[in-house]
């Protein structure tokens, strides 16, 4: 609101106020409408209703401020309506605004599909882009970490979130998630399989829009690694999959019994029949493993014994060959199977030990270098194991009730870790609840490293809040005691004279002249006046301090604001030269801020500038800026020490201590920055100090500029 306004909103309530609030209603009406009831004063009073409309309550503010407040409450609304589908589980999709998901495979391509998304949210206000990488419950993947790295930054950068997500059926978890965040559209690329790999199946994209429905759009792009194959190989499961496993036993019982149909017609001998059977076997534990290869081995060992070992057709074996040809059969089969199963056990926990490292070294890599929030790195947990939500609970000891650190997810609110679905304690009073499904016993081990991150993260930030704390209480007790100093010394001094000034003109001791009453008098005077000057500097600082300081943002000349703040200079028609264009354009500015800051630059300025050579005040136009140089030809200051002058209390080189108490830098400054402005130092060429204050230019004017009344050029002593 301060961006859209120019001015420091004071009558506010903190924003988790709000968002526990029960119900929120928005009362609307157009910025129209809302000027109309202001200029009928149905707002406020009729004296302020004028500066108002001008001000403030511009259309276009009222329309910035619109947008502001609808957007927020559209916010609350989606997180109301995640939640209503989530308790009532509705799959289906209400399209209230543009989600797109980006499914991403790991490859390059990846890139191309997250910028297209990018600009299909574009087109419809308050698009979403959500890029989700759907990864194996094994942890196998074909993806590249470093390229996942790189999408995951280049979604971010353009807005969007990106989710990893655990599923071994890809097109269902991705309808899936799809679904659970509302999604109106999926963005696909065209795939990277050649031709002949479509004998095995039709693919995620095509499968992905078969089974979508009416309520999803399904967007395939095209990209430049389309047909050029998978740059790396394709992972399979770790533990042997369903449909393998089916297709395991139907070669292993079924296979056995149409071999048999097929010999009975075209008898090789009972050795080639045997080598047969074998490969039967053979391809039952390449598919399902042990259990189905040693049922393979049975069926064909019996159907061997009784088709094609003499006597024939009867459950005997005459001669003892056969029977240790079957014996042997047997033995190579269940082999086979079991070195087959052990191969894929390998294979399985090698997978695993690579996916959590590569977990494990993403989550410390972000923790380390502080990128993740507590809030993230639950939502991550939530995400790599597939859970409804995620909570660190806390509790002070064994007596004290557990609260929440911190939540993520749309899942029942755990109040305790018995609770939960999966917890995992860290410590004495720690703990990770999770909630959705149970987790296996493999997995905790990975989860127990994500809890004791979570717990680092949450250490981290309250070290930085006390940290936060501490420094502004170390701010404070600095301004403290600089303040304490200015006032036991520089405002000490001048009430010192002012007192010495009156007891002398009170004094009956003397007879004092009329010069010397007068040079008393003088004296209190300019005591008086450095005693003004020097509180009206505190109170401005601290004012900027407490952020009071509120700018009321009108147009208006220079040359209206700049001579009025020469006031305070001594002798300005001699110290101070002006030099303000009669083409400038109006600025944007707080008349009063904007003549104190001239005041106390000039008098800094003046303060520093040799005899002779009086301080030139200037201003020009730069594009839609305004800016007000004062130049003085004093000692200057070194480039480290330029932005040290601004802050309070400071005092360059030799200044005298009764000179002020280092504060008319620092107050014009921050009265610059209250309008919208800035002020820096800048070396003038050939010796100085140059102060550089830049304000906002005036929108153009609504009169002809012929109608503005013609002033005098400013280029002379004033």
């Amino acid at each position: 609101m301060e961006s859209i306004t120019g001015v420091r909103q004071q009558e506010t309530v903190p924003d988790e106020f709000v968002r526990r609030a029960d119900q929120i209603e928005l009362v609307d009406m157009s910025p129209q409408a809302l000027r109309r009831r202001m200029a009928h004063g149905n707002v406020h009073r009729p004296d302020k209703v004028d500066a108002a409309l001008s001000n403030y309550f511009r259309p276009g503010n009222l329309t910035a401020l619109r947008e502001l407040a609808l957007l927020w409450v559209a916010d609350r609304a989606d997180e109301y309506l995640k939640q209503y589908r989530s308790e009532h589980r509705v799959s289906a999709i209400w399209g209230s605004r543009e989600r797109i998901v980006v499914g991403l495979t790991g490859g390059p391509e990846g890139r191309t599909l997250i910028r297209r998304a990018a600009r299909l949210a574009e087109k419809g206000a308050g698009g979403e882009v959500l890029a989700v990488y759907i990864a194996r419950s094994d942890g196998l993947t074909s993806a590249s970490p470093k390229e996942l790295a790189v999408q995951r930054t280049l979604v971010e950068d353009l807005g969007g979130t990106f989710h990893h997500v655990v599923g071994d059926d890809i097109p269902a978890s991705l309808l899936d998630f799809a679904r659970g965040v509302n999604a109106t559209q999926i963005v696909l690329g065209s795939s990277r399989r050649k031709a002949w790999q479509y004998v095995f199946g039709p693919g995620v994209g095509a499968t992905v829009a078969r089974e979508s429905g009416s309520d999803l759009d399904v967007h395939i792009v095209t990209h430049d690694e389309v047909a050029k194959g998978r740059g790396l190989p394709v992972a399979r499961g770790a533990r042997l999959g369903r449909a393998r496993i089916l297709w395991g036993w139907l070669v292993g019982v079924v296979g056995p019994a149409l071999l048999a149909l097929l010999l009975n017609s075209v008898h090789l001998g009972l050795a080639n029949d045997m080598l047969l059977f074998l490969a039967v076997t053979v391809a039952a534990a390449l598919l399902g493993g042990l259990l189905p290869a040693l049922a393979s081995a049975a069926v064909g060992s019996l159907l061997l014994n009784y088709f094609y070992t003499p006597p024939l057709h009867r459950w005997m074996i005459a001669d003892p060959k056969n029977i240790v040809a079957i014996v042997i059969f047997v033995g190579v089969g269940a082999s086979v199977a079991s070195v087959v199963d052990l191969a894929a056990r390998h294979t399985h926990q090698a997978a695993r030990l690579r996916a959590e490292s590569e977990i494990l070294s993403y989550l410390a890599g972000n923790v380390l270098r502080g990128e993740t929030s507590l809030e993230a790195l639950l939502e991550r947990v939530r995400e790599t194991f597939g859970m409804e939500s995620a909570a660190l609970l806390e509790r002070a000891d064994d007596e004290t009730p557990w609260t929440r650190a911190g939540h993520v997810g749309t899942g029942r609110p755990v109040e305790r870790p018995e609770d939960a679905d999966v917890d995992v304690p860290v410590g004495d009073h720690l703990a990770l609840a999770l909630t959705g499904r149970v987790l296996p016993a493999e997995d905790r081990r990975v989860l127990a490293a994500f809890a004791a991150q979570a717990v680092v993260v949450l250490d981290r930030r309250r070290l930085r809040e006390e940290a936060d704390q501490a420094r502004a209480l170390a701010e404070g007790n600095r301004i403290r005691t600089a303040l304490l100093a200015a006032v036991s010394h520089d405002l000490r001094t001048p009430l010192a004279g002012i007192k010495a000034a009156v007891s002398s003109l009170r004094s009956d001791d003397v007879a004092w002249s009329e010069e010397d009453r007068a040079e008393l008098l003088e004296g209190i005077e300019e005591g008086a006046d450095r005693l003004d000057h020097l509180v009206g500097n505190l109170l401005d600082m601290s004012r900027l301090q407490t952020g009071t300081v509120t700018a009321i943002i009108r147009e208006i000349d220079l040359d209206e604001v700049v001579p009025m703040a020469l006031g305070g200079v001594p002798d300005p028609t001699e110290s101070v030269e002006l030099d303000i264009p009669e083409t400038l354009p109006m600025v944007a500015v707080d008349a009063g801020l904007l003549e104190r800051s001239v005041a106390n630059l000039v008098e800094n300025a003046v303060k520093y500038s040799p005899g002779g050579r009086p301080v030139l005040v200037s201003a020009s136009a730069m594009s839609d800026r305004v800016e007000v140089r004062v130049v003085d030809r004093g000692p200057g200051v070194p480039d480290e020490a330029k932005e040290r002058i601004f802050a309070p209390f400071q005092r360059y080189g030799d200044a005298p201590r009764g000179a002020g108490v280092g504060l008319g830098l620092a107050v014009a400054r921050g009265f610059a920055e209250a309008m919208g402005g800035t002020l820096d130092a800048e070396d003038t060429p050939g010796g100085g100090l140059t102060m550089v204050l830049t304000v906002r230019a005036a929108g153009p004017r609504l009169e002809p500029q012929a109608a503005r009344p013609a002033r005098p050029e400013r280029h002379a002593p004033c």
